[in-house]
């Protein structure tokens, strides 16, 4: 989303391969190869200093292990968006509720919005 309504440049990284095959897809689908960069592999083994915005799907305890390598990498300014995890120590500057299905009546998934600096 971010690389295709601001132009923002996105590196995704998925360990599971059937993922990476949906994501490229999507990517393709909407013309979006030029701007992001979906890699089959381990997010330690991947160079994140030119991304614009980093997009994680991990726990609590994950994200406290890759927030060393976000601060050291990423240029500030980065935005790192956390889909249901926070990020222990940095503070976001926005968070989003959602309900995925309102049947539910309370939000399903939070979305943490932090600015690298």
């Amino acid at each position: 989303m971010a690389a295709k309504d601001f132009g923002a440049r996105a590196v995704g990284v998925e360990l599971r391969e059937d993922l990476v095959k949906k994501a490229l897809s999507s990517v393709y689908e909407q013309g979006l190869q030029n701007r992001v960069t979906i890699v089959n592999g381990d997010m330690f083994n991947v160079d994140l200093t030119s991304a614009d915005v980093v997009f994680l799907y991990l726990t609590t305890s994950a994200n406290e292990k890759v927030k060393p390598k976000l601060e050291t990498e990423l240029k500030n300014g980065v935005r790192v968006v956390s889909h249901d995890y926070e990020i222990v120590g940095w503070k976001p500057v926005k968070v989003f509720n959602f309900c995925e299905n309102q049947t539910l009546g309370y939000p399903s998934h939070t979305i943490y919005l932090y600015n690298k600096v």
